[in-house]
């Protein structure tokens, strides 16, 4: 614990060689009230700083795990003994970058209402990428009755965070309200109404899809039938993310991945309702993750762990290697839910290349963001030469762009793209509607 000046000590402190100036002007002999005047300052400084109250304990409370993108809650509580309390108090806590992008957070603190020696305060950061992020140094300080000195403490925390993928659509309650209407996966009976395997002939009912009618069954039983169908389960579907240097990049503040791991995530939880079989796949330069098929929503929370793992790589992604060794893993159709982007002509080239071989036996559907700042780039007026050559660049790039996902479309296969914040429904919504035509 040490004590040093505060802003008021060194302006008072500096105060003195004017007014010992003047006074050396008007008279000389007065030069030396100057000198006596920063004498008695450092020794109201120093008296400050040793009567000032002491810590004696300190404590600092952090969640286990936090989510990314999600507020993440810091609590700071301090005792104090010595007949003087602080006068001003505050805190700074030193982070892992992945929990603050600049790795600091700073604590205001304010006095117990039932103890004046004792202080608590929050503080709130929002975790920026996934991973364990440590706990770093806490730096507390506080002043002397009189303002002039300010004491110190630090403490080295052994805490740490460990920064979970975004499952907050999961928790929302039109998620819930839909799940609970949903008929996949939440009745102990086989389900009937749409699919593709036949189940049974049950009497028309107004509302009944007519295309259903089962017109030689109604003709032989003199009234109208409609057939019925067993809800496909138990499908395979598998999430493979481009965790590569295209997909590091930021979308409103969170890297790509982290985006895609949320819908990836959020589609999984309704697979799983549903009866299905998921897993996660993640590559870059290389195969990086491989799950193997989970069922039942009790596995979700072990899908989020296994997606927490998924890391940044800074390295352009292999497609060819990446799909050939998820093609001979999977031993039965499945539908495989692919998360990239690309910039490079050659790379989109062995993309497709790749994909055409996984459409032979699989279902295959490409999920791409869309690239907002290419799209500001190009709405902005121009103001300059360089802005006309910059929006001219982005829009070739965009060009490039529709033109790959073009062709995916033509050797089809399913895409969506879309902004960050609808993807996930509209993949949810994609994989409702695969399994009504019973695809898989």
């Amino acid at each position: 614990m040490n004590f040093y000046p505060t802003g008021r000590a060194i302006w008072l402190i500096a105060l003195g060689a004017p007014i010992a100036a003047v006074l050396a002007a008007i008279m000389p002999a007065l030069w030396a009230i100057g000198a006596g005047w920063a004498a008695m300052l450092l020794l109201l400084l120093i008296l400050d700083g040793l009567v000032a109250a002491k810590a004696n304990e300190v404590r600092l409370t952090v969640s286990s795990s936090a989510e990314i993108g999600e507020p993440l809650l810091l609590g700071l509580a301090a005792g104090f003994s010595g007949k003087i309390g602080p006068r001003k108090l505050s805190g700074n806590l030193g982070l892992d970058e992945r929990l603050a992008e600049d790795g600091t957070v700073a604590f205001s603190l304010n006095r117990s209402v039932l103890d004046d020696q004792a202080f608590t305060g929050q503080a709130t950061t929002i975790p920026v990428r996934r991973g364990t992020g440590d706990i770093g140094r806490l730096w507390l300080r506080w002043t002397g009755p009189l303002g002039l000195a300010w004491r110190q403490i630090q403490k080295q925390s052994s805490q740490c965070v460990a920064v979970m993928p975004n499952v907050s659509a999961v928790r929302s309650p039109t998620l819930q309200m839909f799940m609970r209407d949903s008929v996949f996966g939440l009745l102990a009976r086989k389900i009937r109404g749409e699919g593709s395997e036949f189940e049974a002939l049950s009497e028309y009912q107004p509302g009944m899809d007519r295309r259903s009618i089962d017109w030689k069954g109604s003709a032989r039983h003199s009234k109208l039938l409609a057939k019925e169908y067993d809800t496909e389960r138990n499908n395979q579907i598998v999430f493979a993310l481009d965790c590569g240097a295209a997909m590091c990049e930021p979308v409103d503040g969170l890297p790509r991945i982290d985006r895609a791991v949320s819908a990836a995530l959020l589609t999984a939880y309704i697979a799983l309702k549903a009866g299905d079989r998921t897993s996660l796949f993640s590559f870059a330069a290389k195969p990086e993750l491989s799950t193997p098929f989970l069922s039942g929503s009790r596995n979700f929370f072990r899908l989020q762990q296994e997606a927490a793992t998924i890391d940044y790589r800074h390295q352009e992604s292999n497609y060819t290697l990446a799909l050939s060794s998820l093609q001979n893993r999977l031993q039965r159709r499945s539908l495989i839910v692919i998360f990239t982007d690309f910039t490079d002509p050659t790379a989109a080239d062995l993309m497709l290349e790749a994909a055409g071989r996984l459409i032979d036996k699989h279902l295959v559907l490409f999920v791409v963001l869309e690239d907002r700042e290419l799209t500001s780039i190009i709405d902005k007026p121009p103001e300059s030469a360089e802005d006309v050559a910059r929006a001219v660049t982005a829009r070739n790039l965009l060009d490039q762009k529709k033109l790959v996902l073009t062709r995916l479309r033509h050797m089809g296969i399913d895409v969506i793209e879309g902004a960050h914040q609808e993807i996930g429904t509209r993949l949810i919504n994609s994989y409702l509607k695969i399994k009504r035509r019973g695809a898989l």
